[in-house]
């Protein structure tokens, strides 16, 4: 149920409305090639790049402090308050975006309400990162090994049909703005739909995140002794996991697999409405629809995965994923721009692997790690693994779109991340064929 809660923030937030609208307002400039930019900070960025570039900022804050709040949580046993605190601070952050505005025809006050719109928007992106830390931790300790594939995919289906219901909801508000105050006559010239569902996002992330942390287990705390510098005894879990580790070469070999073809995987995810958006000129109405076939295909995608690797195994199942996730990345460098169609093509391609690779790598992770009272240290080395990943995948994104003025460029680097993963994991499953998952 925090999938069905938290969803909602990966949809619309990252996924649909939010990119498109930010997309929209922070367009002081438009060059011969259609492509926008902002000033902001004495820099004029296209702003499709500055946007990846905020969500890289926020991610590495995360990546730098998850471990240690991680190990502290452990080491006390208060998982769920830290989860509860981050995710509080993410929906308030998204209810915060309603704000986010820019007076109709005011190209000179954008760069004002910028700083509230990115600031909020780091916000955000650390409060959802960060609850998921412990609420990735909680898995090795609801369900048993061989149950852990079913109710991870289990997680993410929810997360996809509790995240379509509210962007239906949404998407009625993006067409009859009549219903909250907008301007029924010219969508364009109003906003308030569209800030709505941000407000919306953050009010169902915050109350059906409540359900879930009212009926989450109960940590047990794993530190002993002295606890009066919680921070020493927060490196001290750090070492200790990191020791295990060192020594776990099979776990340390899919940590790097994962590095490089969850790079990709996530940066698509982050990346793909803007693409649509920027490089092929997909009008926002299309961009939705795009984005709900992508989660309703994700519904029995993650099933189908996951039943796959019931017969191949794990890391085989992973390989066929990230191969087709490289078919993916040249489709999508070859499409055409203003074509609909083959965007919705491309976008039931992503849904279909997109959760099943996600809750396959949560639950191969789980199944190799040591049997441990130290879930969120574990979790968060796997978390900070996808966040660095993230990082420099959005800010290579970035950076070509600026350096090449496309984004097809950067989809082929994508491509080069998701090679480099299959072809570690190849090199792990060779050196572990006797094990469960592989």
């Amino acid at each position: 149920m925090y999938d069905w809660a938290n969803s909602v923030y990966n949809l619309v937030i990252t996924s649909t409305i939010f990119p498109s609208y930010f997309e929209a307002i922070t367009e002081s400039r438009v060059d011969d090639h259609g492509t926008g930019y902002i000033n902001f900070m004495g820099r004029e960025f296209v702003n499709t790049s500055l946007y990846n570039y905020a969500l890289a900022v926020a991610i590495l804050i995360v990546a730098i402090i998850s471990p240690i709040l991680s190990s502290i949580a452990d080491y006390r046993g208060n998982k769920k308050k830290f989860m509860n605190f981050f995710l509080s601070m993410g929906s308030l952050a998204c209810c915060l975006l309603f704000f986010f505005n820019t007076p109709t025809g005011r190209t000179d006050s954008i760069a004002s309400n910028l700083g509230l719109g990115l600031l909020c928007m780091i916000i955000a992106c650390i409060g959802y990162w960060a609850s998921l830390v412990y609420y990735n931790s909680f898995l090795p300790e609801i369900a048993a090994p061989e149950d852990r594939d079913r109710i991870s995919a289990k997680g993410f289906a929810f997360g996809y049909i509790g995240s379509v219901i509210l962007q239906l909801v949404c998407f009625i508000l993006v067409f009859f703005p009549g219903i909250v105050g907008g301007d029924e006559n010219n969508n364009d010239a109003s906003t308030i739909q569209l800030r709505t569902c941000f407000l919306l996002v953050g009010i169902w992330w915050l109350v059906f995140g409540q359900f879930s942390i009212r009926r989450l287990p109960s940590s047990v705390p794993a530190g002993e002794g002295d606890n009066r510098n919680i921070l020493t005894n927060g490196y001290k879990e750090l070492k200790k996991v990191w020791n295990q580790l060192t020594h776990n070469p099979v776990l340390k070999r899919f940590l790097i697999s994962f590095f490089f073809y969850n790079m990709g995987v996530q940066t698509v995810m982050l990346s793909a409405t803007l693409f649509g958006k920027g490089e092929l000129d997909i009008p926002t109405e299309n961009l939705i629809i795009a984005i709900l076939l992508v989660q309703l295909i994700a519904i029995p995608g993650a099933y189908v995965i996951a039943k796959l690797s019931s017969v191949t195994g794990n890391l085989k199942a992973i390989m066929i994923c990230i191969a087709f996730w490289i078919g993916i990345c040249i489709y999508g460098y070859f499409i055409p721009a203003r074509d609909a169609i083959q965007f919705y093509i491309l976008a039931s391609m992503v849904g279909f692997v997109m959760g099943g690779i996600q809750s396959l790598s949560r639950s191969t992770y789980a199944k190799l790690m040591p049997v441990t009272r130290d879930t969120a240290s574990f979790f968060s080395f796997y978390d900070v693994t996808e966040k660095i990943g993230l990082v420099i995948g959005l800010f290579i994104f970035g950076y070509l779109t600026e350096l090449t003025g496309s984004q097809r460029v950067s989809v082929l680097a994508l491509m080069a991340f998701f090679i480099l993963g299959l072809l570690l994991l190849i090199y792990t499953k060779a050196a572990h064929k006797k094990l469960p998952v592989s």
